[in-house]
């Protein structure tokens, strides 16, 4: 019984969020809802009745996911959306670290009026260099953000991927002018400036383009990358190596558990987390690397114990707490969903079909390698080829051949950065070490790249075919389980 109550109280929360990312609900509708579902859990609860418990738990929190994604869902504020169009001067904070691409940089203001704070993107050059902390003064024509056509000829929801980090209005190479310096968090500024230190210590042993594919693997910073090279890696199915991602933080908690080899599991595993906290904390503690530092943790767990059917309640209460904190990440947040999806790929798929791969030797970690890399490319292709539209034939092999080197790779980045910190001339060694196998992995990336049947893309993947293809794979791996929640073995 509590499983079940356990799995209505997750499943019913989720549902109440992607009913209501899609769809305006009467507030009044879902009131009653809420207060039905608590009168009939108290009624089951003090009767024979309590099998149907959680059926009311699940509508109430239904209810529960709608109320959250209402209450976040607050409209612009009205000073704001009466300017939008004309040319006005505002002064705010950069609330985060400048995104640096090809062609200029966007940073992100928060600023506020009349005790209304909105968050405004803005799109300028190189001539000023911003930080985090900055308070500056702006003026130009504010706009909002509008949908568009991506390459593959996919409708991409700007609007939407912007609101869920309040971001209602944008602002084209503006007029800037720094007012102050050392604002906002002071742990945050400390944060990211030791970040920026030490992958200045990398820069200064590693060139480029290995210095940026270092940047991607340790910190997930590919926001330098040039279009050829990022799409490269797209087109090999390898954007993952250098995005920040549950996979880059495990491998960083199992060398540390490597140290603490000789103790008690639970305490080497301990230190795991210990050293997934202190990367995430390294990498800015933003978001994206709580979340990658949370699915790390959970398949540290898994693989550490083998305990999948613990690690299950912990993946939803992690994805619930996240949803929590920002209900918009569930719908219109992609590495969040490619981050769950992969996870469940790793945690609970890869155990099914590693046995089809006892051929291949345990050697450099390669079985491990070939079965999980298949387990997650299997459960996020639907999903890649419906939100993005791209099919990579070369995924496989491209990833066999780079990720049982990452590891490695990585391990030498971090010498290289960390000892940059002491004296130069002991970077220099680790650093041409981890050129040679940067080198490596982006000759292997370009190689497959180069290929006329790299990949291709599927512009009109339906949704049907995506939702279909999943409930198959859900009945694969939880099918005895749904069944028994419905009807428990007992009844």
């Amino acid at each position: 019984m509590q499983d079940r109550v356990f799995y209505s109280i997750c499943v019913g929360f989720i549902v109440g969020i992607l009913l209501r990312s899609f769809f305006w609900v009467n507030i009044y509708f879902v009131t009653f809802l809420f207060l039905l579902s608590f009168i009939l859990i108290l009624f089951t609860y003090f009767t024979k009745l309590k099998w149907l418990m959680p059926f009311f738990v699940f509508s109430f929190c239904i209810a529960l996911g709608i109320f959250r994604f209402s209450w976040a869902d607050t409209p612009a504020p009205q000073f704001f959306e009466t300017k939008v169009g004309e040319r006005v001067t505002l002064s705010g904070l950069i609330i985060d670290e400048p995104s640096i691409s090809e062609n200029g940089q966007k940073i992100i203001i928060k600023t506020q009026n009349d005790g209304d704070a909105v968050n405004i993107l803005l799109t300028t050059d190189f001539n000023q260099d911003f930080q985090y902390g900055d308070e500056v003064k702006f003026s130009g024509k504010l706009e909002k953000p509008e949908n568009f056509l991506t390459d593959q000829g996919k409708e991409f929801d700007y609007i939407n991927y912007l609101r869920k980090d309040n971001i209602f209005y944008l602002m084209k190479y503006p007029h800037l002018e720094i007012i102050s310096r050392d604002g906002g968090n002071l742990v945050k500024r400390s944060l990211f400036s030791f970040k920026e230190k030490f992958l200045e210590k990398i820069n200064y042993v590693i060139r480029d383009p290995e210095s940026l594919f270092m940047g991607g693997l340790i910190l997930g910073e590919k926001s330098s990358f040039n279009e050829s090279l990022r799409q490269s890696f797209i087109d090999t199915g390898t954007i993952h190596v250098v995005a920040l991602s549950g996979y880059n933080v495990t491998i960083v908690a199992e060398y540390f558990m490597l140290l603490f080899v000789f103790l008690p599991l639970n305490f080497s595993i301990g230190m795991g987390i210990l050293a997934i906290i202190l990367f995430v904390i390294m990498a800015g503690g933003s978001s994206t690397a709580i979340r990658a530092g949370i699915m790390a943790t959970l398949v540290l767990i898994a693989r550490a114990t083998g305990r999948t059917y613990d690690v299950a309640r912990a993946l939803f209460v992690a994805a619930i707490f996240m949803m929590i904190i920002n209900p918009f990440v569930l719908v219109f947040d992609v590495s969040f969903q490619l981050s769950f999806i992969a996870t469940i790929a790793v945690i609970f798929f890869t155990p099914k079909i590693e046995r089809y791969f006892q051929w291949i030797p345990k050697k450099f970690n390669l079985r491990d390698v070939v079965s999980m890399t298949l387990a997650a490319y299997i459960f996020v292709l639907p999903f890649i080829l419906y939100k993005m539209g791209n099919l990579s034939l070369v995924a496989l092999p491209a990833n066999i051949l780079i990720l049982p080197f990452i590891p490695l790779t990585m391990l030498l980045g971090f010498l290289t950065g960390i000892t940059g910190f002491l004296f130069y001339f002991l970077s220099v060694p680790f650093g041409y070490l981890a050129y040679f196998f940067l080198h490596y992995e982006l000759s292997v990336v370009s190689f497959f790249a180069s290929l006329p049947f790299a990949s291709f893309n599927i512009s009109n993947f339906p949704l049907s075919g995506t939702i279909l293809i999943y409930l198959y794979l859900i009945y694969i791996l939880f099918g005895r389980n749904i069944k028994n929640f419905f009807i428990p073995e007992n009844q």
